[in-house]
């Protein structure tokens, strides 16, 4: 590839073109409304609960937050959102919004299903190449929680470390652990036979390392011929882009390709606030310099060896996006290269997705879909994420401005 291919975000005809006046005008309500942290702060804590208690207070969300930034609540539902999206070039991150909780084998079952079922639909459609799992939909937190406090009480490697912590646990917890295993497996087999692939989700830093473990497994068993499984590598975590590395290691040294999906974080606060009550060091990074440093340096890291690793680049951090598409271009490289694939969220950052679609990139939308009361806890993540991050917020709410303008004009 010889031609330099200009990438800009400021285009806001590509970028909402998908939307009417009056889903722009809707938009823009919202994100103005998510300008003011206090009534985002009060509004995170009592939906969940009122959700809980039965208020009706669903078609409220339905109308606002979760037409936003949410698919669906059925399969049937989403569809549409992907099709509207594939005739634009975007590309489809499915993710079915179960959460952790302590629901029990059967409910846990149930989630795999639902996943599989989510496997076999995409498998069907042209636009959409990946699902997004939670290992806590299916497996339960606290077992997560023991597993990962004895790796950390361990010598050694990491896979040295988990071996004995699974070995430390009950002959019952054990079996437990084995279906959690069982059932990834099932997801991922699935996905491989059916060509799809299954990006897993990061989780807290207390419950990540049976996590990292199991998905390294995975990527053991099917990326082997080509990449099926991808572990979320979140770079606002300060061991993370070593983490990267020594995967790399790993994957070398037992012949598989490295999946990886790179993201800033989505813990921040609470991580913070745990590390500070119970007294450790904080796991994040100083500031946000030096979040973006790794979070770049792990883009150049996974281009630089882009023949053993597949990288998703899923964040909407307009430089970052950039740096990564002016990396594939200064190599020669496609900017649809089949081991670098683009991702934003349902809902934000349409500058960045729709110009690199316009340009030829492979990107997509993560685009959850479920029952309002299971993606409330991801609903109240963005409406608090877009509340901390306003420099983020006051783009969107510009360029939607702009747009509605335009459009005006």
């Amino acid at each position: 590839m010889d031609t330099i291919v200009p990438i800009s975000f400021d285009n806001t005809e590509n970028a909402f073109a998908y939307k009417t006046d009056k889903q722009l005008k809707k938009a823009k309500y919202l994100f103005s409304s998510m300008g003011y942290p206090l009534l985002v702060k009060w509004g995170t804590r009592l939906t969940p609960w009122a959700i809980k208690v039965g208020l009706p207070v669903k078609g409220i969300i339905r109308h606002t937050i979760f037409e936003q930034f949410v698919g669906g609540e059925t399969l049937e539902e989403t569809a549409g959102v992907a099709k509207k999206l594939g005739e634009y070039n975007v590309l489809v991150i499915l993710d079915y919004g179960v959460e952790g909780g302590e629901n029990g084998e059967a409910a846990f079952d149930h989630s795999m299903e639902e996943f599989i079922k989510v496997i076999d639909y995409a498998s069907t459609q042209p636009n959409i190449p990946f699902i997004s799992v939670k290992v806590t939909g299916f497996a339960r937190y606290d077992l997560l929680e023991k597993l990962d406090s004895s790796v950390s009480d361990h010598q050694g490697s990491l896979m040295k470390r988990y071996t004995k912590a699974v070995a430390s646990l009950s002959d019952e917890e054990r079996a437990e652990w084995q279906n959690v295993q069982t059932r990834m497996e099932t997801i991922c087999r699935t996905a491989a036979e059916k060509g799809v692939s299954v990006l897993v989700d990061a989780e807290e830093t207390w419950i990540q390392d049976p996590v990292d473990v199991i998905t390294i497994l995975m990527m053991e068993m099917f990326n082997v011929q080509h990449v099926v499984v991808y572990n979320t590598i979140q770079l606002y975590r300060s061991d993370r882009l070593s983490f990267l590395k020594d995967s790399l290691e790993a994957a070398e040294q037992r012949g598989f390709m490295l999946g990886v999906k790179l993201v800033r974080g989505a813990y921040m606060e609470k991580e913070r606030e745990r590390a500070y009550k119970m007294g450790y060091a904080s796991p994040i990074q100083p500031d946000k310099v030096a979040t973006d440093a790794d979070y770049n340096d792990a883009v150049s890291f996974c281009i630089d060896h882009i023949n053993k690793i597949a990288v998703v680049v899923a964040t909407h951090n307009e430089y970052s996006n950039l740096h990564a598409a002016q990396l594939l271009q200064q190599k020669k490289m496609s900017l649809n290269h089949p081991h670098v694939h683009f991702s934003q969220l349902y809902g934000m950052s349409d500058c960045i997705t729709f110009n690199l679609a316009k340009a030829g990139c492979s990107v997509s939308k993560y685009l959850p879909f479920g029952p309002i009361k299971d993606v409330a806890p991801y609903l109240m993540r963005r409406a608090q994420e877009n509340s901390s991050i306003a420099g983020q917020t006051g783009r969107e709410l510009g360029l939607i401005k702009k747009e509605l303008k335009r459009r005006k004009s």
